[in-house]
């Protein structure tokens, strides 16, 4: 098996709320692993949300190419549905995951079973980081592969799916930062300092959250810009 599997027991929510949810899957970026994700997964497990399937990408570190990463998140959600009899999953994704995640929806008919799909700082556009290493996956996610530039050829690329995005525009991982944004999705960016610190900021864990259970994407609005300190 090429993924880690994690059922959560709701805490927070009663038993009518915690069946109403949709189960989740996440999916973790390059070199990280199920650990990465525990704060994520502790929180929807605080939230409600009783099937939480986490995937252990393997290879994580890049060597494989996307679309052989995309095959184990195909497998691991078919699996999560057989599971628990639900027709569509969610699926939350970081960094490297969530672009491995876009060619699931996009090219191995993910579409037809995620009912919504969170990116979480992905490198839908591309980042130079990916010039630091030479094996397939950095290439694919280098700007202007030829992976990226097929994936944004689709026309609808998404088909019902909805789309929520959460970046930082300070990300020196996703360079530039505003690659990690998805045409027509619902958008929020927030000011975090760090990469692999989105997924322990409690703003960002709280918006995954809300995209997860707001009744209607619309309702899903951007934060309040804080400026610093002495700022206009």
């Amino acid at each position: 098996m090429t993924s880690a599997s994690a059922r959560v027991s709701a805490t927070a929510s009663s038993p009518a709320v915690a069946s109403a949810r949709v189960p989740v899957l996440l999916v973790h970026g390059i070199d990280d692993d199920a650990r990465t994700l525990a704060p994520l997964a502790d929180g929807l497990a605080r939230a409600g949300f009783q099937d939480v399937r986490i995937v252990e990408l393997k290879p994580n570190n890049g060597d494989a190419p996307i679309p052989v990463l995309a095959g184990q998140v195909a497998e691991a959600a078919a699996s999560l549905r057989a599971r628990t009899g639900s027709a569509r999953v969610d699926v939350v994704a970081f960094s490297m995951g969530a672009l491995v995640s876009r060619y699931y929806l996009q090219r191995l008919e993910g579409r037809n079973h995620v009912r919504r799909f969170v990116s979480i700082s992905g490198p839908h556009a591309g980042t130079l980081t990916g010039w630091l290493r030479a094996n397939p996956g950095a290439r694919d996610m280098r700007p202007g592969s030829e992976l990226l530039r097929g994936l944004a050829a689709d026309e609808a690329p998404f088909g019902e799916v909805q789309v929520f995005t959460l970046w930082t525009p300070l990300d020196l991982m996703i360079i530039p930062a505003r690659s990690s944004q998805l045409a027509g999705a619902r958008e929020r960016t927030f000011p975090v300092i760090l990469h692999p610190l989105m997924l322990r900021d409690g703003r960002v864990l709280r918006s995954v959250e809300e995209a997860l259970t707001v009744e209607r994407p619309e309702d899903f609005k951007p934060l309040p810009v804080v400026l610093p300190p002495g700022g206009p």
